[in-house]
């Protein structure tokens, strides 16, 4: 998997996401100890709200950045959003107000939202061959589990020293060297957007990409479920490991790092997996995966704590992360099939957005249903969304999808460039087949579209 960073560039953007994200690691950890500083017992609402606007800058921002994206060469993107989070964590020492508070946590997540698609958006140009591009996913993955580990030590040792003041130093020093290493990269030039349309238009599109592509509404549908399995986890731990268990409180970061062990797991096999199955292959089997375990959670927290039902919590833990981890990780190879070049900031701004409205959903489910109805039923109503998810997806997910379709244009004249090697077909219009995506020539999916490999499909252009 380490071949991948043989390529400069790429090397450069990695290092630029890990330095990044441990910068955030220890910008959460300092976060939670100022807001105890000024809100003291009502630091858990404080969180809360804080996080609650994390989802909705996410969900809000990310969509209109993939579209300015198109406009804006990504280097210089991409560094501006690293210079205005290193910005916003060198003020939040500062802040003496909560609303001081929401407000910058908007603005790094806002700035946030901004990066993380552009840069999704950017990789699979810098390694366009498959395999290295499905090492670069597992490898983001990986990122993303060691940094949950990672950090929160680091933060612990720091703190042994410093104040939790100096923590936002660290996230600063973090982000401009993110910049810094974006900056020093050659990052190859995107293809031209031919779209039509102003920034809201554009902005639209990612989500009438999703709407239109059968594989893009099922991966919609598999976020969902995993956002129904994790939310009891980042949710519920705590209330798992203290209340129900009555274990003390390092038994929280046990259970969270069988989650994250579970996930790296999962990250480091892939790559060798997707060489031998499909992404549907690998995908759909882990989602139905989730609410099963569910299921044993619901049974783990109904009975007595115990030290068996502390070891199979603990392996569910890992279970719904490596499943978590194999739905998620191909994702962006789903994305890259679906997308023309030119319009992968937008189909990557709209899956960051339109998931992440899935997570807004459920961390608040896990969060009331376990206060009001108790832990067994949190994992029951969750597994039910999960499974009811799961199933969407196979459902819109054709079994025979197919890459290159034919199908007919009744919209473009004849010598139009795009119909070069099509054949005349019934009412006047053009029939051929080739690699199929939703882009300015494609407004719909093909009818019988998963009938074979060079099936006859028509849609309406």
């Amino acid at each position: 998997m380490l071949s991948v960073l043989r390529n400069r560039t790429y090397r450069r953007l990695f290092t630029a996401q890990v330095v990044a994200l441990v910068g955030t690691g220890l910008a959460t950890v300092a976060l939670a100890l100022l807001a105890y500083d000024i809100a003291g017992a009502n630091a858990g609402a404080v969180l809360g709200t804080a996080l609650a606007i994390k989802m909705v800058a996410y969900v809000a921002v990310a969509p209109l950045a993939g579209a300015v994206a198109g406009r804006i060469p990504r280097r210089a993107l991409m560094v501006t959003m690293d210079l205005t989070r290193a910005g916003v964590a060198l003020a939040l020492p500062f802040v003496t107000q909560v609303w001081q508070i929401y407000v910058l946590i908007f603005l790094l997540q806002a700035a946030s939202a901004a990066f993380t698609p552009t840069f999704q958006a950017t990789i699979p140009e810098v390694l366009p061959a498959e395999r290295d591009y499905t090492q670069a996913l597992s490898m983001s993955r990986l990122a993303y589990d060691l940094e949950s580990l990672f950090s929160p030590a680091l933060a612990a040792l720091l703190l042994t020293a410093v104040s939790y003041n100096w923590l936002f130093a660290g996230t600063t020093v973090g982000f401009l060297a993110s910049a810094a290493l974006v900056v020093s990269a050659v990052l190859p030039r995107p293809a031209p957007v031919e779209r039509a349309g102003g920034v809201y238009t554009k902005a639209a599109f990612g989500a009438r990409l999703f709407r239109a592509t059968p594989r893009l509404r099922a991966l919609l549908a598999l976020d969902l479920a995993v956002a129904a399995a994790g939310a009891i986890v980042f949710v519920n731990t705590v209330v798992v490991v203290r209340e129900h268990f009555h274990r003390p409180a390092g038994a929280v970061s046990l259970a969270l790092g069988a989650y994250g062990a579970g996930s790296m797991l999962a990250a480091l096999l892939l790559p060798r997996l997707l060489r031998r199955l499909s992404d549907r292959q690998v995908m759909l089997p882990a989602a139905f995966a989730l609410p099963a375990v569910l299921a044993v959670v619901a049974a783990i927290t109904a009975a007595a704590p115990g030290s068996w039902a502390w070891g199979a919590l603990l392996a569910a833990w890992a279970l719904i992360g490596a499943a978590g981890s194999a739905v998620l990780t191909p994702g962006g190879r789903v994305i890259r099939r679906s997308a023309a070049d030119a319009d992968l900031p937008a189909a990557f701004a709209a899956q960051f957005s339109l998931s992440h409205s899935c997570w807004l959903l459920t961390y608040p489910l896990a969060g009331w249903l376990a206060a009001g109805a108790g832990l067994p039923v949190t994992a029951v109503v969750l597994g039910v969304l999960s499974a009811a998810a799961a199933t969407a997806a196979a459902v819109l997910w054709p079994a025979r999808d197919l890459e290159s379709l034919e199908h007919r244009h009744a919209d473009l004249p004849a010598g139009h460039p795009h119909l070069e090697g099509a054949h005349p077909a019934d009412g006047g219009s053009w029939q051929h087949g080739h690699h199929y995506v939703i882009d300015q020539h494609h407004h719909t999916w093909p009818r019988a579209a998963s009938g074979g490999a060079r099936t006859r499909a028509t849609a309406a252009h």
